[in-house]
């Protein structure tokens, strides 16, 4: 919103006037109202130094003696429950994880260095980005998983060896006013 700069007198006088109203209306809050908020700031300033200065105690707990039964109970039949078949034959706790734990050669680096000089935890996940996620996971996880799914290598980017353009820099080397060098006019 902009601001009104070109403001004629009766504007002037009319926003003097609200300024000073506002004044005196908080003038007026504070004579009357100000004693009463300093008291109940004071109070209040009372009750937290009290609270600090009191400190609750919690009644000691005696831990009851073991009972010792007078006879053992009877031991029950044990009830076998049916066995699902592992239909992957692999173990239970890996099909429930979401992810395959890593292999102990990329987890051993975990523990080699520090990742400010880019081994450690750094180095491990350098090393846990490049498997692909087809062999970290079991399923894909999110439906953004389904799009890449098992797409095996990606094609790699090829760069020629030598550079199609002899024109290093576009800027002049001796700035933007020096005389030029022949080398650097088109010819």
């Amino acid at each position: 919103m902009a601001r009104q700069l070109n403001m004629d007198t009766l504007q002037q006088n009319f926003w003097k006037e609200e300024y000073l109203k506002e004044i005196m209306l908080r003038f007026g809050w504070h004579q009357k109202y100000g004693a009463i908020v300093k008291a109940k700031q004071e109070q209040h300033r009372e009750r937290r130094k009290k609270a600090v200065e009191t400190t609750l105690r919690l009644p000691s707990v005696q831990v009851p003696l073991p009972v010792k039964p007078s006879s053992p109970p009877p031991p029950q039949a044990p009830v076998e429950l049916p066995k699902e078949p592992d239909l992957t034959g692999l173990d239970a706790m890996v099909l429930e994880a979401e992810m395959r734990p890593a292999p102990r050669e990329v987890r051993a680096l975990l523990y080699q260095g520090i990742s400010h000089e880019n081994e450690g935890r750094y180095r491990y996940l350098k090393m846990r980005l490049l498997t692909p996620p087809d062999e970290k996971y079991t399923f894909p996880i999110t439906t953004n998983f389904n799009y890449g799914w098992q797409m095996g290598k990606m094609a790699t980017l090829h760069t020629a060896p030598t550079p199609k353009c002899r024109i290093e820099s576009f800027f002049r080397k001796n700035g933007a006013f020096s005389l030029l060098h022949p080398r650097d006019v088109a010819l």
